[in-house]
């Protein structure tokens, strides 16, 4: 008998099962990936009279299919083992949404109408808001819910209103009879700029990212890693879907637009996550700025489209492909670390971590790994798609636009950056959290995740390896979504094992040979320390800087890894110091960090928002004679515009 108030039942049976439906997933896509060509549709016998739903399976929707399957199948075996009672929603009700979520995204990228495509983006929007919203007696978390939704809501507006642009004035919602709509350069552009707000505010595009830190560490950390991981990316597909797909014309100034908003977005992203103290922000901030990194491939592959260097706009679109699937793994698995670190010390703020790694050993070293491969080392996959990128960069002198050319060095000068401080980040996230002293007496308490935790995170750790070390797996799986895009793929070197993205006299990497020099140079170093050294070694205390009474209180704190970020990147922050008192007998130094889009765009909204309401209650005057010349003049109105067009 099902038993949907059973955390054991919830837990054990139905996640492990959603598990086993991603895997199932993941196989199906990378089988059509690798094997298949033409693009498979299928009308399902659902929707509405004359409005049935479409489905279509090609390159595109199967390179995201992957990434869903793969990351969702280790998310769920973490979920599996941690749950438990007192997660705030009922567990049945919460396996329900958690699945109900995941199925919608794999919908939305399988949708081939914008009929069914709004259907599960909402469906998308609302799960994931009860998710969000599961300890929902807690006020910030309800705040943070409906900040979400709200946003969610305004990007799905924009996302129909381009739909309806594409359309060309037929009745014909299928995406098949968008692609053959003819529009004009401006109807195309309106469309692109719709889309792009749309799709932009879904994945948290600055400056339409005000929901993303609020909502991700209110959610639970397996449903902080699914957003993050990849309902972010539904929003990747579905730009790329209406940009390269279905619209059949590209203008540089797109390209401009997309290349600025993501070399921005990343930089603020990083700078921001740099002085998070909590731990569940700070990733937050991270996924701006690797969203920024993919909008930044985009932009570019839409620069080189426009000016008819396919081969350049598909070595930039697969460097944006694959840093999404990246990300999936990566930052999945850094959430779901985080989830475990909670459980075991009741501790979000990095202010009272520390020391965790004696405690925690299993969750350190697959944290370890994540936290490597998302700071871009070598030979895991964050290298890859941000060597990919910065290749990129070095063929934009080749674009006929001398104004671009003289500003592109800037971007790559950001991308560097970004790149730097994202490393940074990464630095001060493993350091403040598993390495050190305790901070807190507590922690000396802390567990070590339990199996089904640590298959889920071990999971996704090969993932990352995996592709590290074989990445030219994923550019022919990135070369099948290009060739559909841009009519180019980038095709790796098999019998090398390495990628070389253009000629492999430029440049080439294999992960393969940089793992192995690795596990040489440390084989090496270890038989020679143990036979040289033989008999001659002895154990002692580290060295402790001539002062043997080392404490917690000296080690670096998080506050002190972003004070050099806050003094070099002032502009950027709305800083509130509070300072004691001369006579304060317990002198506390507080300093407030706000987003100053906050202030400058979204509070002013949020205080016009009650005026206009006011001025527009007077329209409810409750007379009926009022109520019909409201309705006589609407009618006038759209007797005007027929006659107009």
């Amino acid at each position: 008998m099902l038993r949907p108030h059973s955390v054991r039942y919830v837990a054990r049976f139905l996640f492990p099962v959603g598990a086993l439906g991603s895997i199932a997933m993941f196989i199906g896509a990378a089988w059509y990936v690798f094997h298949a060509s033409a693009p498979e549709t299928i009308t399902l016998p659902l929707g509405l009279p004359d409005l049935p739903f479409h489905i279509r399976l090609d390159a595109l929707s199967a390179f995201f299919l992957m990434i869903l399957g793969l990351s969702s199948a280790g998310i769920s075996l973490f979920a599996a083992g941690y749950f438990r009672s007192g997660e705030g929603t009922a567990p049945g009700v919460l396996g329900l949404y958690y699945h109900v979520f995941l199925a919608s995204m794999a919908i939305v990228i399988l949708a081939d109408d914008a009929y069914l495509f709004m259907v599960a983006w909402e469906t998308m929007a609302l799960s994931s808001y009860f998710l969000v919203t599961s300890q929902h007696r807690i006020p910030e978390i309800r705040s943070a819910g409906f900040l979400y939704l709200l946003m969610a809501h305004l990007g799905a507006v924009c996302i129909l209103l381009s739909f309806g642009v594409m359309q060309g004035g037929s009745w014909q919602f299928t995406l098949d009879a968008m692609r053959g709509a003819s529009l004009s350069p401006f109807w195309a552009s309106v469309a692109f700029t719709l889309a792009l707000i749309g799709f932009g505010a879904k994945a948290g595009l600055v400056p339409m990212h005000v929901w993303l830190p609020e909502a991700h560490p209110a959610a639970p950390s397996p449903v902080s890693a699914m957003m993050s991981g990849l309902m972010l990316k539904t929003a990747i597909y579905g730009l790329l879907r209406v940009t390269f797909d279905l619209l059949h014309v590209h203008f540089w100034q797109w390209g401009v637009a997309v290349l600025a908003l993501g070399l921005f977005s990343g930089l603020f992203g990083a700078i921001f996550a740099a002085v998070q103290t909590d731990m569940k922000r700070l990733l937050a901030y991270s996924s701006i700025e690797n969203i920024g990194l993919i909008f930044t491939g985009i932009g570019l592959s839409i620069l080189f489209a426009a000016s008819h260097l396919l081969l350049f706009a598909a070595l930039a679109l697969s460097a944006a492909l694959i840093h999404a699937l990246n990300h999936s793994l990566f930052k999945s698995m850094l959430f779901l670390a985080t989830g475990s670190v909670l459980h075991a010390t009741r501790q979000r703020s990095l202010g009272k971590l520390g020391g965790l790694i004696r405690y925690m050993p299993w969750v350190a070293t697959l944290a370890l790994i994540g936290t490597l491969a998302i700071a871009g080392l070598p030979p895991l996959n964050g290298f890859i798609s941000e060597w990919l990128l910065l290749q990129s960069f070095l063929f934009t002198p080749r674009l006929p636009h001398a104004f671009i050319n003289m500003l592109i060095p800037l971007g790559a000068a950001a991308l560097a950056l970004t790149v730097a401080l994202a490393a940074y980040v990464m630095v001060k996230f493993y350091g403040v959290i598993f390495l050190g002293q305790p901070r807190e007496p507590s922690l000396q308490q802390a567990h070590d995740a339990n199996w089904l935790e640590r298959l889920g995170l071990s999971w996704l750790a090969a993932g990352c390896i995996v592709i590290g070390v074989q990445p030219q797996l994923a550019l022919h799986a990135a070369g099948k979504a290009t060739r559909l895009l841009v009519g180019q793929a980038v095709v790796p070197d098999p019998s090398l094992w390495r990628i070389a993205p253009i000629a492999p006299a430029q440049a080439s990497y294999s992960g393969s040979i940089f793992l192995g020099v690795i596990v040489c140079v440390v084989a090496i170093t270890f038989l020679g320390v143990r036979l040289l050294a033989h008999g001659r070694m002895r154990r002692t205390a580290a060295w402790d800087c001539g002062y043997r009474w080392q404490t917690s209180r000296m080690q670096d704190t998080a506050e002190g890894f972003g004070q050099p970020i806050r003094h070099m990147f002032g502009a950027f922050f709305q800083m509130e110091r509070q300072l004691p008192s001369a006579d304060d007998m317990n002198p506390r130094y507080q300093m407030h960090i706000e987003d100053r889009f906050w202030r400058a765009m979204y509070r002013p909204i949020a205080a016009a928002v009650p005026r206009l309401a006011d001025a527009i209650s007077v329209l409810q005057g409750g007379r009926l004679a009022i109520y019909l010349l409201y309705s006589f003049l609407t009618l006038l109105g759209l007797l005007v515009f027929v006659l107009w067009l």
